[in-house]
């Protein structure tokens, strides 16, 4: 239990904490952190629907649940902050200049960033290597773009490609600048993955890039996968909706619709 001196004063500090714990714990009931913070039930009830309203938790009866995104299909992960995500992709494209080369990752956040990137009034000519198909379908009728398909292990669930082929066509590009997504970032870890075949495919971007940048909704921060991508320092900007000191200024801020 905690004492009067170590409870949260504010409610952002509370909300945070929660989030710790589901991360520590998997899980978490109304009634424990209502007595632990020294707060109602229906204080705790609205913290879980805003972390939940953030895509950090998912509510159940009595408590809520942890996310893991790293189980998730393609389509359930679109569903997971899409608002930040689509701000997060506003940043990155705001990176990409006229004739260059991009690596671009799986998952939703780039795949919001290719959509933009097809859009008129975007740089143009650009090259584009990814191992994601639907970044690739996105990219492939866009005047003057040339999107090359890293093709190779087919993973239907998350609609990549891996393996020694994707890797091996990586390896023969050199890009300007690597967007990649992270499936967990910690200050101490950097940036890891779920699967160790993802964790290849990103280090080759890493290997390949002039510049390396992260796209990672709060979600992902503070959190530690199992499979080593890359160090902080390997990283030029973490473009995220987090605010982690550690970050300092290898953080950009996502940027809101207009």
């Amino acid at each position: 239990m905690s004492t009067p001196q170590d409870l949260p004063r504010f409610v952002q500090e509370r909300q945070q904490r929660m989030a710790e714990l589901l991360k520590s714990r998997g899980r978490v009931e109304v009634a424990a952190l209502a007595a632990e913070y020294g707060v109602s039930d229906d204080t705790i009830r609205r913290d879980l629907r805003q972390l939940a309203a953030r895509g950090l938790v998912q509510k159940t009866h009595g408590g809520a649940v942890a996310l893991n995104t790293g189980v998730m299909t393609s389509q359930q992960r679109a569903t997971v902050m899409p608002a930040a995500k689509q701000a997060i992709a506003r940043t990155a494209a705001g990176l990409v200049q006229p004739h260059q080369t991009l690596f671009i990752d799986g998952g939703s956040t780039a795949l919001a960033l290719a959509q933009l990137l097809r859009a008129d009034g975007m740089p143009r000519p650009l090259t584009v290597v990814t191992h994601a198909l639907d970044v690739f379908l996105t990219l492939a009728e866009a005047p003057q773009l040339r999107p090359v398909l890293a093709g190779g292990e087919w993973l239907p669930v998350h609609r990549v490609f891996e393996g020694e082929q994707a890797v091996a066509t990586l390896r023969a590009h050199r890009a300007d600048i690597a967007f990649l997504g992270a499936c967990a970032l910690h200050e101490r870890t950097g940036v890891t993955a779920w699967q160790p075949g993802d964790a290849v495919i990103k280090r080759a971007m890493v290997a390949g890039a002039v510049r390396r940048v992260v796209l990672c909704d709060a979600s992902k921060l503070d959190d530690v996968a199992p499979c080593a991508v890359a160090e902080l320092a390997e990283l030029d900007h973490v473009i995220t909706d987090g605010e982690p000191a550690y970050l300092g200024a290898r953080r950009l801020a996502p940027t809101p619709q207009a």
